[in-house]
């Protein structure tokens, strides 16, 4: 088996134990489960929780103590054993423990992933610019594989969707052992301080107005992606309490059609590097707020009849969405700070995104709908009142970002940025 297929399987299946229950969870939870909102954001906040440090320390480990593929294999095992433990809960209190052990295993597996590749590839002389995005771009189709697949089998509403991403996690674990060795790169070398690994030095760049302001957008727009990851699936689920649109296609397979906002995420990483070179970053990243506004109030107004196409139009729009701040953010960092913080500054955009933005997206949301938009006798929800609320939210912060973030284009900072690829996380 070639070098580049290895790492093509390891990328499928990394994004396949993802997809099989990430946007379904919200099925299970509240159309079988029938559990209570504001405990359902608690559950979303796992990611944000496990993100914050988890990548970090075990980034520590594979630097200077054991392989990285082994590492990688490790954690996926056991997270395929916590997976396996989900379906037997009763309760919710007991479900948000067993899946936020599952994400202290899932979550830095995905920086992991990247370094193993990377290791791999560097070591076959192969180039890591060139080659490792194909590699990476078969992560989405697993997601996509992954969403269908569970819908297809008609999981999205049992616990099945668990088993089936423990399978993949311990195939992967398994699989993992196979690939070539990935020694700790930092063995014999000083250690860096807990304070270094996690990036805590970057903090110093909040000092700067422009930098301060930055970070805290990215708080606020890592919090808008947990709400369309949290509640899309079920959204669509709840349709099927309308009698006119019991048999769409949208409520009989609603992630398949939320997996068009993973197919459209591949489509707008290639015009990424033409918008930025024409508009910029501060203009790229406000057309990711925009398309988050969209994203929020084509749902509001779409249903499953007449209206699937602005379901349709919404699940495009998020590719923009979510691609152009992420990765055009990523750079912005990448040409704002020094060598000496690069890597510690990228960190804590990650933070702030998929850490504390996570956690803040998932605990907040859950309990405004709770108390604002979930009828106390029958537990229905106002759906339209909660993505216009959501669409509401992100023209806010579009606005502030206008009038608060203050950046000029430089093309040349733009073009000069391409030593590694920037890769993006579902």
């Amino acid at each position: 088996m070639s070098t580049k297929l290895r790492l093509i399987i390891l990328s499928f299946l990394q994004f396949f134990i993802w997809g099989s229950w990430l946007i379904t969870i919200g099925a299970y939870w509240f159309q079988t489960k029938q559990w209570s909102g504001a405990q359902f954001g608690a559950i979303f906040s796992t990611m944000g929780i496990a993100s914050i440090f988890m990548p970090s320390i075990m980034g520590i480990i594979a630097d200077k103590y054991v392989n990285a593929e082994k590492l990688y294999g490790i954690l996926h095992i056991l997270g395929g054993v916590v997976l396996c433990m989900v379906p037997l809960v009763t309760d919710p209190g007991t479900f948000f423990w067993v899946i936020l052990l599952n994400m202290i295993f899932y979550m830095p597996t995905l920086a992991l992933s990247i370094a193993v590749s990377y290791s791999v590839l560097k070591r076959e002389g192969l180039d890591v610019v060139k080659d490792y995005p194909p590699i990476r771009v078969w992560g989405t189709i697993g997601f996509i594989v992954a969403m269908w697949t569970v819908s297809l089998l008609g999981f999205e509403k049992s616990a099945s969707q668990f088993y089936v991403a423990a399978g993949a996690a311990l195939l992967l674990g398994v699989y993992s052992f196979t690939l070539p060795k990935c020694p700790p790169p930092s063995k014999n070398t000083p250690s860096r301080s807990l304070v270094d690994a996690l990036g805590l030095k970057s903090f110093a760049l909040l000092r700067d107005p422009k930098m301060l302001t930055f970070f805290l957008f990215a708080l606020l727009l890592g919090a808008a992606l947990q709400l369309t990851n949290a509640y899309g699936d079920t959204f669509l689920h709840d349709f099927d309490k309308v009698p006119a649109y019991q048999d769409s296609l949208a409520v009989k397979y609603p992630a398949i059609i939320m997996s068009i906002s993973q197919i459209s995420e591949t489509l707008f990483i290639l015009a990424i590097p033409f918008f930025l070179r024409r508009f910029g970053i501060k203009q790229v990243m406000f057309f990711s707020m925009i398309a988050w506004v969209l994203r929020f109030g084509l749902f509001a107004y779409g249903n499953p009849g007449s209206g699937l196409w602005m379901i349709i139009l919404s699940c495009i729009v998020y590719g923009m969405a979510f691609d152009f701040f992420n990765i055009s953010g990523s750079l912005f960092v990448e040409t704002q700070t020094t060598s000496s913080i690069r890597a510690s500054a990228q960190g804590l955009f990650m933070m702030m995104t998929n850490g504390f933005g996570a956690v803040l997206g998932s605990s907040v949301s859950g309990i405004v709908i709770e108390k604002y938009f979930t009828n106390p006798v029958d537990q229905t929800k106002d759906w339209h009142s909660i993505w216009i609320t959501f669409a509401l939210y992100a023209l806010v912060i579009a606005v502030l970002f206008v009038i608060l973030f203050k950046h000029k284009h430089s093309p040349q900072e733009v073009e000069a940025t391409h030593a590694e690829p920037l890769l993006a996380v579902e």
